[in-house]
């Protein structure tokens, strides 16, 4: 099955580049409603899914046992651009455990924010884990696995007790076995595992509405999600998609952004999961895309979806300031 284009780049009044890609939206019935290209075909949701990898934290008892609030909830599940807010907490939570940036195994990185980049090259500083995007989830891990008693040394591997925790999770979850067979090994090291998007959404769909969880992890996710939704700048960063998509939704819209162009998120208070890849990878489509995907969904609120449909048509300037063209929603997901 070919998939459609779902967003453009135009210069000069022309397409100049096409992304072409799949989505599928799943109600809390399990219900497919609304969807286009192949949502059968795994695809690796990479970052995309640490709300449902930091399901542990909550339900092991770890999370109440270090105090974690909304703020280090969120940085559980972030993506984050390295600021000095995410560094400082990544470095809170591992403090909590008896542990310190020495125990993180997800490499270090600059941060991606290019102020906070400058600022930490000016001081002559060198970037360390916590600057690493996925150093909140790594801390996470390790406060879970000192609750548990797990030796947290190698923790990032497949075979060890805290991943098989988390795999057998998303399995249950996304009802995809979550094995060897169909995994791979994320920019952070720790193993991803190959999803069809309708997957995705249905289980998106039940971690808001708790439709075929158990109390427990019902809970858990929606402390989770609503934790994301009320600190959305601890989930990516300043002048990020899904911070100022979730600010702009005040409650109302959880996204989150996976690497190579996938989204997934939900809208709880209508009781949809979402998911959606952009075939070639591009972060520019993904953001475009999924923007145009959510004032289809949030049609019945205008002013909500006339925002996301700002989100859906980015202005590109060259390095002068002049507007040269757009990256766009396109096809099922245009912007009328």
């Amino acid at each position: 099955m070919a998939n459609p284009i779902l967003a453009e780049a135009t210069r000069g009044g022309q397409v100049e580049s096409r992304h072409e890609g799949a989505f599928a939206v799943v109600d809390a019935d399990g219900r497919l409603v609304l969807s286009e290209g192949d949502i059968t075909r795994p695809i690796f949701p990479r970052s995309a899914v640490k709300v449902m990898q930091a399901l542990p934290l909550i339900e092991s008892g770890a999370a109440d046992r270090f105090g974690f609030g909304n703020r280090e909830l969120a940085l559980a599940c972030a993506s984050h651009s390295g600021e000095p807010a995410h560094a400082e907490l990544a470095s809170a939570m591992l403090a909590k455990a008896g542990l310190d940036l020495e125990a993180l195994e997800c490499g270090a990185h600059w941060p991606t924010r290019q102020e906070a980049m400058a600022e930490l090259a000016r001081t002559g500083a060198r970037p360390s884990a916590l600057h690493n995007n996925c150093s909140g989830k790594h801390s996470g891990f390790l406060c879970a696995c000192t609750h548990l008693g797990m030796n947290h040394r190698g923790y990032v591997k497949i075979g060890h007790d805290y991943q098989k925790l988390i795999a057998e999770t998303m399995t249950e979850v996304t009802g995809v076995a979550h094995t060897q067979a169909n995994s791979g090994i994320d920019g952070c090291s720790i193993p991803t595992y190959a999803v069809p998007l309708q997957n995705l959404a249905a289980a998106f769909a039940n971690l808001v509405s708790g439709q075929g969880l158990s109390r427990e992890r019902a809970a858990a996710a929606r402390r989770l999600i609503d934790a994301c939704m009320a600190e959305p700048f601890l989930v990516a960063g300043t002048d990020r998609v899904d911070t100022d998509i979730m600010t702009a939704g005040s409650g109302r819209i959880f996204i989150k952004v996976g690497a190579e162009g996938v989204y997934c998120g939900a809208l709880p208070e209508l009781g949809l999961g979402f998911a959606l890849k952009i075939d070639d990878g591009a972060v520019r489509a993904g953001e475009a895309a999924i923007a145009g995907l959510l004032a289809k969904l949030l049609g019945s609120d205008e002013a909500l979806a006339a925002r996301m449909g700002d989100f859906a048509s980015v202005t590109m300037r060259n390095w002068n300031g002049i507007e040269v063209g757009q990256v766009r929603a396109a096809g099922p997901l245009a912007i009328s």
